[in-house]
């Protein structure tokens, strides 16, 4: 079994509560109950939260990336959690669970999954984002901003370990392939994809010496179950210090609010909101979208925390920002661009009515 350890973060809606605003807690009682047992020989420690609908498992352990072992005990902690969410009537129970069966492993079945494996250093401070309401695409911004904008992060100007930069793995969603860009030299051809984050996410970064340095998860509902389903409400882990960003730096993009795809039925634009988890309940047009950052600090794969990031006050300026972008954007109803564009409507009943009003178009 490796020294290294592995930080595998799952997430799925399997019901709402109420309607799609939160999880139930007997939900979370159960995640809990599941990986305590069936998790007490795979796991080193483990944590349950959620952000709005979605059920977040943070789990560390020494099994890799891609483990069956660890992959099926997220799948069955989800399985465990629909149940309860059936029995209580949640809304949409089970909705992120495409599949009936596993098959070793828990990519294309719904779930989100962002894992990654790394030797821990003398201190290693992790954070993990966790958003409700949007895309995979919704990191984009911020890993730049952390990763490759000097203005945010002071630490590619000063500190000698980051001065040379970092690596970006770009995913196509549409085409499944990958690129990597080497910043700051490759920066402008990174911005190109990044600017499309309906298609091409940041799948991971690297430093110049190829260690780990964030990992999202990029899997996209719609895609995979040819029909909306709900958004994806992407997870993401940063590790942080002794030449990787401070944590300061990697929580500054969020200070300005941003716009990302999502929100209600998933076809509208809007801010997204840092708040603290027990604020991590959309309800007005079932959003505006938000980001939660729990931080951690690990101690022989322990996870130490969480660290509730967002909680602060430093934050509440941002938040007053976001409400004003979501008041201005809900005036515009169903106009672009706070409704999305033709093209990433697919799911909705645009095609429908196309179909319908064709023979009328002259």
């Amino acid at each position: 079994m490796s020294s290294r350890v592995t930080l595998s973060v799952f997430k799925a809606d399997v019901g709402g509560y109420v309607g799609h605003g939160s999880v139930h807690p007997d939900m979370l009682h159960k995640a809990e109950e599941t990986l305590k047992e069936a998790g007490k020989h795979l796991l080193i420690d483990f944590f349950v939260t959620n952000v709005g609908d979605d059920i977040n498992l943070v789990l560390t352990h020494r099994e890799g990336v891609d483990a069956e072992a660890i992959h099926a005990l997220a799948w069955n902690t989800f399985l465990n959690c629909t149940e309860v969410a059936k029995s209580l009537k949640m809304y949409g129970a089970g909705q992120d669970l495409l599949s009936d069966a596993f098959s070793g492993n828990i990519k294309g079945m719904g779930p989100g999954i962002a894992e990654m494996e790394f030797e821990e250093r003398p201190s290693e401070p992790i954070i993990v984002f966790m958003a409700d309401k949007t895309e995979p695409g919704a990191w984009n911004f911020p890993l730049y901003k952390i990763f490759a904008d000097p203005f945010n992060t002071i630490g590619l100007v000063i500190d000698p370990k980051m001065h040379s930069g970092f690596c970006f793995e770009v995913l196509d969603l549409f085409e499944d392939k990958s690129v990597t860009f080497s910043c700051p030299e490759e920066l402008y051809d990174l911005l190109v994809f990044l600017g499309a984050p309906n298609r091409f996410v940041v799948k991971s970064v690297f430093t110049k010496n190829n260690e780990i340095a964030a990992v999202s998860s990029t899997q996209k509902l719609n895609q995979m179950a040819g029909r909306y389903v709900g958004k994806d409400d992407p997870v993401l882990i940063v590790r942080c210090q002794s030449g990787l960003p401070a944590v300061g730096e990697v929580l500054e993009p969020f200070a300005n609010p941003h716009l990302v795809s999502g929100w209600m039925r998933g076809s509208h634009h809007g801010p997204i909101i840092p708040v603290s988890q027990k604020q991590a309940i959309p309800t007005r047009f079932d959003g505006p979208p938000r980001v939660i950052a729990m931080g951690f600090q690990l101690s022989s794969g322990r996870l130490i925390g969480p660290q509730d990031l967002f909680a602060d006050v430093a934050f509440d300026r941002a938040r007053e920002k976001a409400l004003e972008i979501a008041d201005y954007m809900r005036q515009l109803g169903p106009f672009e661009p706070h409704r999305l564009p033709l093209d990433e409507m697919e799911y909705t009943t645009m095609p429908q009515v196309m179909e319908r009003l064709k023979d009328r178009f002259k």
